[in-house]
């Protein structure tokens, strides 16, 4: 990698929200600024803002002030924007969807951005991949709950995540015993079951469902059973929404024709309805749901956004365009974003997550 000329760079956050993500913003805007002596330019909604006019706005370091504990990101974000699928209304009202990278791309040469910094997890980074391959500067920065981005150990927004969904278990924990109930905890994991392996194991879980490992009943109704002959007479569930039964399909919510992408969710009430089939137990559902997005980054995700951020800044002055910063044991490093992509990071089934999790007595379904 050789150092270029930079005068001017871009950033934005694109797909779902999650703790952290200002962090990278104010870490980006102060080290491009502070240490480099360069402009920046927030482009707002995504990938929308080089798509429609009056979607940019100068950052300085009045900008970032005061948001680095903030949730959410003050640029805003869209997961429904593809600029290679991009709905447009003809002259006689009908929509149809056709690409419009050649002009995202005419739109950044027009701002005059040397690079861009693009904060997404693996469907941002997908298209921020395709367009570096038509010719723009990108740097990536991988953000998710699910922790799904590969290339990188973690991403920023899971440790958040996990906080949120460990307490909520460790509160149902009491309601629980107290009632002798089972209780389903619903969280996020499309694809991928960090989330809940994590936060199974952090909050002492009985059974944990995970899209990596298909699941029956009957075994989550056998661990129930075990636990009432040793006198532990309730049971706490975990289910990654995105986690299915033997031989079935993931549970997706009633959509509207107009959306587009199909959400998973509700597979904990499926499983609640077809536990309360074999067993005389009282069942609870609790679906986390955006509560594990909102709010407050954790330490552990400011100073990884944090750093993540300045190392984006170093890599667009070292040259280093189309790669991904990342994390790797205890060090910043990166890798081309094509590569982070290649794969999702799932669980693999020889991880020390799942043996530790079986040796606590954990029913994996």
């Amino acid at each position: 990698m050789s150092e270029r000329q930079i005068h001017r760079i871009g950033v934005l956050t694109g797909g779902g929200d999650c703790p952290g993500l200002n962090a990278v913003i104010r870490a980006v805007v102060k080290t491009a600024i502070g240490h480099y002596g360069w402009e920046v330019i927030g482009i707002k909604d995504g990938f929308e803002g080089l798509i429609l006019p009056d979607k940019t706005v100068e950052l300085g370091f009045s900008s970032v002030r005061g948001i680095l504990p903030l949730g959410g990101t003050i640029l805003g974000t869209t997961n429904r924007v593809n600029p290679f699928d991009y709905p447009v209304v003809d002259e006689d009202g009908h929509e149809t969807r056709r690409s419009v990278a050649t002009e995202v791309l005419e739109r950044a040469g027009d701002l005059g951005l040397d690079a861009i910094v693009v904060i997404g997890g693996d469907g941002s980074l997908h298209i921020a991949q395709r367009l570096h391959e038509m010719g723009l500067p990108v740097v990536g920065v991988p953000k998710t709950i699910d922790n799904d981005v590969g290339g990188t150990d973690l991403t920023f927004g899971f440790d958040t995540a996990l906080d949120v969904a460990t307490q909520a278990i460790d509160r149902l924990h009491t309601t629980a015993e107290s009632h002798h109930r089972i209780m389903l905890v619903e969280v996020m994991g499309r694809n991928a079951g960090w989330l809940a392996l994590h936060s199974g194991l952090a909050g002492g879980a009985d059974v944990i469902l995970l899209p990596e490992i298909p699941f029956s009943i009957q075994r989550i109704d056998e661990k129930v059973e075990e636990r009432d002959r040793q006198g532990r007479l309730f049971s706490i569930v975990v289910v990654a929404e995105g986690a299915r039964p033997e031989g079935g399909q993931q549970v997706f919510q009633e959509q509207r024709a107009s959306l587009a992408a199909r959400r998973l969710g509700g597979l904990s009430y499926v499983v609640a309805e077809q536990l309360a089939a074999v067993t005389d137990k009282e069942i609870r559902v609790t679906v986390l749901g955006h509560l594990q997005r909102g709010g407050s980054p954790t330490s552990f995700d400011r100073i990884l956004g944090t750093r993540f951020g300045a190392a984006a800044v170093d890599l667009i002055a070292r040259g280093g365009l189309g790669r991904m910063v990342a994390l790797r044991g205890e060090e910043i490093e990166h890798l081309p974003i094509a590569d982070a992509i290649a794969e999702l990071k799932t669980v693999p089934p020889d991880s020390d997550l799942l043996h530790a999790a079986r040796c606590m007595g954990i029913s994996l379904g």
